[in-house]
């Protein structure tokens, strides 16, 4: 497929997990990319994998914190392909505890990553988006569709990114621009690798899990891929859980009576 030829895709979080399952994705269909990461030796040893010509492949180390860093990081990729089509929020992290246990710079610290860097980054774009009739796509997360035990911060972050993301497809729909997320629960990635290793935690999950396992980094790609696509021209404003069914149950227990 070449849903993406010549497409300029700028994506966050690029060297890992999600973030490098939707950079393989863009790339396999045509795309021009511009990633940054914390992580910018990462990002290097990654980018060879891609095996793109330099003029087709931006990649920069940013700490997404850094408002001036990720407003430079934009400026940078409208700079050298000329446009950007496609933004994709990926960066995100959190910092675990109930309200009377987070101290205010672990609150500060979710929210600078999992919120201000959508919010900075959307900013920066958006001039280059509008100009091409371009999308934006925000990785939330099914915690911020509900509450989760002990997990406040993020929670309170990724319900903002969700409505973020219907504030700004209501602003931006003018101007040609369409703004969706997708909304992962337990996903295959660095970042889970030792809940996932949690034998009791997973037989929890998979009681839970409609689809009985964790999804994959290219199943969230998916998602992401088709939100960005021209077949998706008529959606806008949509948080889209990729979840394997989680969401959808209300977690009570199934009770399945016995034939008369």
């Amino acid at each position: 497929m070449s849903r993406f030829s010549e497409r300029v895709v700028v994506i966050s979080g690029g060297a890992s997990g999600i973030g490098l399952a939707v950079a393989h994705r863009f790339a396999r269909e045509g795309a021009r990319l511009a990633l940054c990461d914390l992580r910018g030796d990462e990002l290097d040893a990654r980018a060879r994998d891609f095996a793109l010509p330099a003029e087709r492949f931006l990649c920069r180390a940013v700490d997404m914190r850094e408002a001036a860093q990720v407003e430079a990081f934009v400026s940078a990729a409208a700079e050298s392909f000329g446009r950007i089509d496609a933004l994709v929020n990926n960066v995100g992290g959190g910092r675990r505890g109930r309200v009377q246990d987070l101290a205010d710079e672990d609150w500060r610290e979710v929210m600078a990553l999992s919120l201000d860097s959508v919010f900075v980054a959307s900013r920066a774009a958006m001039p280059h988006l509008a100009a091409s009739r371009g999308t934006v796509v925000n990785i939330a997360s099914i915690s911020g569709l509900a509450g989760d035990g002990g997990n406040l911060a993020y929670n309170a972050a990724k319900g903002a990114v969700v409505n973020m993301t219907r504030g700004m497809a209501v602003d931006a729909g003018p101007d040609g621009v369409r703004v969706n997320a997708v909304c992962p629960g337990l996903t295959a990635t660095p970042m889970t690798e030792r809940m996932r290793a949690s034998q009791t935690v997973m037989s929890q999950y998979r009681d839970r899990i409609p689809l009985g396992r964790a999804g994959e980094a290219d199943e969230i790609a998916n998602a992401v891929a088709f939100l960005a696509s021209d077949e998706a021209s008529y959606v806008t404003g949509v948080c889209l859980p990729v979840d394997g069914g989680l969401t959808a149950w209300t977690g009570q227990p199934v009770w399945r009576p016995k034939k008369i």
